[in-house]
């Protein structure tokens, strides 16, 4: 069986940790025997704002092929515009960028299926390109399609309900999304909900000898993207009710984004100078070791598809903090594996981090249930056996 994967989110030397998902699910159809090749196209901008901008210029600096953990990856170019102007017709664009990388691929590897993750752009693409070469099309939604794209314009939404429309199957990552899916288009009989997963193999005895001290008495984690509906700033205004109580308090944040300094300026403000601690972006690896010296890991993310950072902390036996109503929950459950607190509500916060604070055996004995879990449900294994049953499907369709 040979896929051709089709993905903008894939780990690069622009970004080491973007989509370290979808490598992860790659990583793991191979090891089933599954053919696998990867595109991951790059956003290019016309001269002069590919020379003048960071993120372009970096962007206009990543490699058009790299072999990452023994996966082929290509990553053609396709006309993109700042600030996300004109995304409707994006797909278009991508794939009038990938069309000839395509057509040379085809011919050393007659791929069977194409799967591409996210319906607009990749999907609309991925749906261009299998009506070109006749193949099936599996698309996975992770949940910026249905929480931000469809209510974006009118143009968007038409985009996307073609893609759903086309496609053999849609795989989402969450019931949340399933529901969402069933909310928004006519498409109930081609949905799959298949969670990600977590590689055991990176989840070991953390090797913290060359961290520093302080960070090695992490108490709460956070590891996240810095924007708004990830609720750091719950964490932190919670934090400030709970450092009396609890004046050994840590509180580690890993990630950046575009609330990085407004995060920063909160938490001085709120006087937690020496309880917080912000770290910028880290490699995967690192992010392990964190979570496996953490106690809590809290992210109170008010608008959480599936939340594949709550799955590895609890495969590292860790109690988790979501948010009731998210992907998260179902997996979750409160007072069993983790805690479960009201949306942007700080009051609810604190009560589920006093709990698990005062009670450390009943944390622990959470962070075990939880692992066991994951172990049984959500690894990288499964995951790529249950994509496997879908190619499957649609191959036994055509």
């Amino acid at each position: 069986m040979k896929v051709l994967v089709l993905s903008h989110m894939y780990p690069s030397s622009f970004n080491e940790v973007a989509g370290i998902f979808v490598h992860e699910q790659v990583k793991a159809l191979i090891k089933k025997g599954v053919e696998v090749r990867v595109i991951s196209p790059i956003p290019w901008t016309p001269f002069p704002i590919n020379r003048i901008k960071g993120k372009w210029r970096k962007y206009s600096q990543v490699p058009s092929h790299q072999v990452w953990d023994g996966v082929e990856v290509f990553y053609p170019r396709y006309l993109t515009f700042p600030r996300s102007w004109f995304f409707a017709s994006s797909g278009k664009r991508m794939y009038r960028g990938i069309e000839e990388m395509i057509e040379r691929i085809y011919q050393e590897f007659p791929f069977d299926i194409i799967h591409a993750h996210v319906a607009l752009p990749d999907g609309y693409a991925g749906m261009l390109l299998a009506q070109k070469y006749q193949k099936p099309l599996v698309v996975t939604i992770h949940g910026q399609d249905l929480q931000q794209t469809v209510h974006r314009n009118t143009k968007c939404r038409c985009a996307l309900n073609l893609v759903f429309d086309y496609a053999s199957q849609v795989v989402l990552v969450s019931n949340k999304l399933k529901y969402l899916a069933e909310e928004f288009f006519d498409c109930r009989e081609k949905l799959t909900v298949i969670p990600n997963g977590v590689d055991l193999g990176k989840v070991s005895a953390p090797e913290l000898e060359d961290l520093p001290k302080r960070e090695r008495t992490v108490t709460l984690l956070s590891v996240s993207y810095l924007i708004s509906r990830k609720g750091i700033d719950i964490n932190l205004a919670a934090l400030q009710r709970l450092c009396s109580k609890y004046p050994w308090l840590h509180y580690l944040v890993v990630g950046d984004g575009p609330l990085e300094n407004k995060l920063k300026e909160m938490a001085a403000s709120l006087g937690l100078d020496d309880y917080v601690e912000f770290l910028d972006r880290q490699p995967h690896n690192r992010v392990m070791e964190y979570m496996a010296s953490c106690e809590v890991f809290t992210l109170p993310s008010w608008q959480e598809t599936f939340g594949l950072v709550y799955v590895e902390a609890m495969a590292h036996s860790k109690p988790v903090v979501g948010v009731q109503g998210q992907g998260i929950d179902g997996i979750v459950e409160h007072g069993k594996t983790g805690m479960l607190v009201k949306p942007r509500d700080v009051d609810s916060l604190v009560e589920a981090l006093d709990f698990l604070l005062s009670h450390p055996e009943e944390a622990k004995a959470m962070g075990e249930r939880g692992r066991k879990l994951v172990l049984e449900n959500y690894t990288w294994e499964k995951n790529a056996e249950k994509t496997m049953e879908v190619y499957s499907s649609v191959l036994g369709k055509k």
